[in-house]
């Protein structure tokens, strides 16, 4: 594995930055100290410019190579999650109901790891320009970064990002051209009729029967209106009513997730959603009220600088740790975002089997942390070499 001499000269100072984010979890658009952390040794580096508070805690820094030449954007993620940690380490999280369930202290590192090296070195033309982003995991700090104008403030023309996998042999990369991770929708229902005695269904308006009824019906969306081969996933994840056996209630709530990959099919099941929704409960006679919410786009990766990346990431880890046809999963990213504003690719980097992202004995392996750094590194310096 070519990992990167001198990156791997500090990856003990790497694990030590990982272990001190991983202690200090922050929420969505909430990671001050975090950011005040990198920032803190973004200037030990010696960058050429630092800039603060895009997306309210985002950072943007940049470093200059010898000569000019193409701007490249690096992302990592900052925020955590609101888990409760079971890892039993010496290093776990100091912040109750607050964790690093999804690597993203790891992804810092890596970028911070790739940035010592890059201002020590800076063997090549151009400009990296690294971005640290909070809030992937809620509101989508990575749109808000873009809606602020970061891609054309700093004059990024390509952007690329890595994200660890618990599910992947230690050190291996994986990725695709075109759609790799699902557009997400949110839906949330409330079916109101009229509540009263169990023992006198006849005199109430019982919204249950039409709930169940319409969570059946959404299960058709993917079954009978859409193409075989499109990928769809529509799952009830929230089913409330009542709290008494003998009480019919007034109103149940339904609530659940949307996962697509094509935009006309996500069209198509919003509609479905609200023709399934008024249809039924004008059927039980109850009124209904739907929210459908469009959140992250697919995440869509870019043909040239997948390829590109998947042969940078063949130098680092060698050509037989690199699947460049890894298939599309439903999850979602707003790293969209920034591949709707600029060509890039997203990759992921095996980390070892081990608990599953969002559980709360998931923990970053620092083993890769080096890898990562050393793929952004030679990714800036493969891309504009001197």
């Amino acid at each position: 594995m070519a990992i990167v001499n001198r990156i791997g000269e500090f990856a003990e100072d790497m694990k030590t930055w990982r272990r001190h984010l991983h202690m200090h979890p922050e929420l969505s658009l909430d990671c001050h100290e975090t950011a005040g952390f990198v920032v803190e040794r973004l200037r030990e580096f010696g960058v050429d410019e630092i800039h603060e508070g895009i997306a309210q805690t985002g950072v943007v820094a940049l470093i200059r190579g010898q000569g000019d030449g193409a701007v490249t954007g690096l992302r990592a993620d900052m925020d955590a999650l609101p888990i409760e940690e079971e890892t039993g380490a010496d290093y776990a999280s100091t912040i109750p109901g607050k964790m690093h369930a999804c690597g993203h202290d790891g992804h810092t590192t890596m970028l911070l790891g790739a940035a010592r090296y890059l201002a020590e070195t800076r063997k090549f033309k151009g400009t990296a320009a690294l971005i640290f982003q909070p809030a992937e995991e809620t509101i989508g700090g990575g749109r808000i970064m873009v809606e602020e104008g970061i891609m054309d403030r700093f004059g990024i023309e390509e952007v690329y990002a890595l994200h660890c996998d618990p599910f992947t042999e230690e050190g291996v990369f994986s990725t695709a051209p075109g759609p790799i991770m699902a557009a997400v929708d949110d839906f949330h229902i409330t079916l109101t009729g009229k509540g009263g005695h169990g023992a006198f269904p006849h005199e109430c308006i019982d919204p249950v029967p039409c709930a169940l009824s319409i969570g059946q019906a959404l299960q058709t969306i993917a079954s009978r209106n859409a193409p075989p081969r499109d990928a769809l996933v529509v799952s009830l994840t929230i089913f409330n009513a009542g709290h008494a056996t003998n009480v019919i209630p007034e109103s149940v709530k339904l609530g659940g997730t949307v996962r697509t990959f094509d935009p006309d099919l996500r069209d198509l099941v919003e509609k479905r959603f609200h023709d399934i929704v008024a249809g039924q409960a004008a059927s039980f006679g109850v009124t209904a009220d739907l929210e459908y919410q469009r959140n992250y786009p697919a995440t869509v990766n870019h043909d040239a600088q997948t390829e590109f990346a998947t042969q940078v990431a063949a130098d680092v880890a060698g050509a037989g740790k690199v699947n460049a046809q890894r298939d599309p999963e439903m999850g979602a990213e707003d790293f969209a975002y920034m591949l709707q504003a600029r060509p890039g690719s997203y990759l992921m980097l095996g980390q070892g089997i081990g608990p599953s992202c969002h559980h709360p004995a998931f923990d970053f392996n620092d083993d890769v942390s080096a890898i990562g750094a050393s793929f952004f590194a030679r990714l800036i310096e493969t891309r504009h070499g001197v």
